[in-house]
């Protein structure tokens, strides 16, 4: 029951600036129609004094005297007018004022209620876990960059396999053609130790070489 008396009390001081708003501006469309009115008043009362003014001074006296009453009630109702408008703008900027500052009060409880839970010592510690967690982070993929799926394969292993598929190979090739390939064949043959002068050496190999391909030639030529 209260709180029904309460919020129709808050609704009503809520409405109060806009329902005399509402009540000036009425006014003030009053006071400018009468404006029009008077205005209209003068202006027919200047006519007829011109018109009189030189053939009936009686009559043109008497249409100014009415021409400065219409005037007198002229200069009341603009006052009045500008009066009206005044107020008007002093409720509106009130108006605009106090709900601008319940806009901010709601603000300040909104950040009130964000910043109820939280401290500097909470958000350091929170910062200093997401810290530890990104090295934590840092360091596993580190771990698995680090490590290699080949390291446990044996070089030596590959060495004989490649061997042996070399020499499956020979061996195919033998029974294909029934000629050894010479380049093979190069590879095959094992080097002498000699203590041949340098020169006799390379020419050694150059004959060697010229034999090969000499070979190899023939190899081709048959196949």
């Amino acid at each position: 029951m209260w709180n029904w008396f309460g919020g129709a009390a808050a609704q009503k001081r809520k409405d109060s600036p806009k329902n005399a708003i509402l009540g000036l501006r009425s006014q003030l469309d009053m006071l400018q129609k009468r404006e029009k009115h008077l205005q209209n008043q003068v202006d027919e009362q200047d006519a007829i004094a011109r018109k009189n003014v030189s053939t009936n001074k009686n009559a043109a006296k008497a249409a100014l005297r009415r021409k400065k009453g219409h005037e007198h009630s002229l200069e009341q109702t603009l006052s009045q007018i500008t009066t009206l408008e005044q107020q008007i703008n002093a409720i509106e900027s009130a108006n605009i004022n106090r709900e601008t500052l319940a806009a901010m009060e709601k603000a300040s409880q909104a950040m009130g209620d964000i910043h109820r839970n939280l401290t500097p010592e909470k958000v350091d510690d929170i910062m200093e876990k997401l810290r530890d967690q990104n090295a934590l982070s840092e360091e596993i993929v580190n771990a698995i960059g680090n490590s290699s799926l080949n390291d446990a394969i044996d070089d030596e292993a590959l060495e004989d396999e490649l061997d042996q598929l070399q020499q499956e190979q020979l061996d195919e090739q033998i029974l294909k053609t029934g000629n050894v390939p010479v380049s093979d064949a190069v590879h095959k043959m094992p080097t002498a130790v000699t203590t041949e002068p340098v020169s006799n050496k390379k020419q050694a190999i150059e004959e060697d070489d010229e034999e090969a391909e000499f070979r190899k030639l023939q190899a081709e030529m048959a196949m």
